[in-house]
């Protein structure tokens, strides 16, 4: 069995939950999302992200607006909707409970 597959899976899982908590602080473009998520080793790439972008506007998690740029094309900015909030404070009480139990499993001598 190979490690970086698991470390890799579990990342993917995560991804979603990293990228609502990014956008709830605020409207936010796509390449800064990949920033902050290379900067904390949650390594992305746009292939990976427009799509789950595009599923969680879908799933009126996240809308998006278009602003213009004086330096190249429009751009995308994307913020949390109200059902995003909610879905997300769903995420937040799931994530609570399983570090909770994975702090207990892993803690036992």
């Amino acid at each position: 069995m190979n490690a970086s597959n698991t470390q890799i899976q579990m990342r993917k899982g995560l991804l979603e939950f990293c990228i609502l908590h990014i956008i709830a602080r605020g409207e936010v473009y796509a390449s800064d999302m990949i920033e902050e998520l290379t900067e904390a080793k949650m390594i992305v790439v746009e292939g990976t992200l427009y799509p789950l972008l595009q599923r969680l506007k879908n799933a009126s998690l996240v809308s998006y607006r278009w602003v213009e740029s004086e330096s190249g094309p429009p751009r995308k900015y994307y913020s949390i909707t109200e059902e995003g909030r909610h879905f997300l404070e769903t995420l937040n009480e799931t994530w609570e409970s399983l570090v909770q139990a994975t702090q207990k499993i892993t803690s036992k001598q």
